[in-house]
């Protein structure tokens, strides 16, 4: 048995209940934005709790939180409405999309980096890798989307999207704001292919952390592959959840 057969298995019990009703539909997308949002930003650092993540993205200012943490959870939503937008098109991944969500992840932030590949060699903080220079991220960002388009086609759209998220933080082409841009584009490949997004929890940084500085040092994408295939399948709880149907 293929290791993706059971969120296979779930995908088709979900789309047995499609078309699902739209007070559901816009239920469950406010809370994915809200859970997504706040545990994408917790990873990277934000101080916000998910309560102020849900009263900020209501348009009310928390007392204490710095102007960066209040505009990080309003352009991680505009990005996840923007990358939705790309689903429904349903267009070829290409680096206009790649760096119109970078965009929106820093803009107001940082408007001279936004959206811009890095002209300058980086080191990611506690990571053994170290991401190419500078010179090189063009071309390995080419060479992304055409492994994406070629091999990348042949691959089970969960595995897909993990070795997309995987190899774009490989190369890092942003100076800043490169896993949060990571895991929008693993969604995006995702969502295109009918599941639902992964929520990758802050609780579980070190894990994701170490999953992916193996699959960049020793090649071996196996943990976090598993680590996402996990993720995945807890995708759909919300949904049994809301239909009142058992896991």
């Amino acid at each position: 048995m293929s290791r993706y057969q059971p969120l296979d298995a779930l995908k088709q019990r979900l789309d047995s209940f499609r078309p699902l009703p739209s007070e559901l539909v816009g239920n469950l997308h406010a809370d994915l934005v809200l859970r997504w949002t706040y545990h994408s930003n917790a990873i990277e650092g934000n101080t916000l709790t998910l309560k102020e993540t849900k009263v900020v993205l209501e348009g009310i200012t928390i007392g204490g939180k710095t102007m960066r943490e209040h505009l990080e959870a309003i352009n991680h939503r505009e990005a996840i409405l923007f990358m939705e937008d790309l689903v429904a098109k349903n267009e070829p991944l290409s680096e206009w999309q790649i760096k119109s969500i970078h965009q929106l992840i820093l803009k107001n932030i940082d408007d001279n980096n936004a959206g811009v590949y890095r002209k300058i060699n980086v080191i990611i903080s506690g990571a053994e890798h170290l991401p190419p220079d500078a010179v090189r991220v063009q071309s390995d960002m080419e060479n992304l989307i055409d492994w994406h388009q070629s091999q990348g086609a042949t691959l089970h759209p969960v595995e897909r999207a993990a070795r997309l998220h995987a190899d774009f933080v490989k190369i890092h082409p942003f100076v800043d704001g490169n896993g949060r841009t990571a895991r929008l584009l693993m969604n995006l490949e995702l969502m295109k292919s009918g599941f639902p997004p992964v929520v990758l929890p802050v609780e579980r940084r070190l894990q994701y952390y170490e999953a992916l500085d193996k699959a960049h040092t020793k090649n071996d994408y196996e943990p976090f592959l598993q680590l996402i295939i996990k993720m995945a399948a807890a995708g759909f709880e919300p949904y049994w959840h809301a239909l009142g149907v058992a896991k």
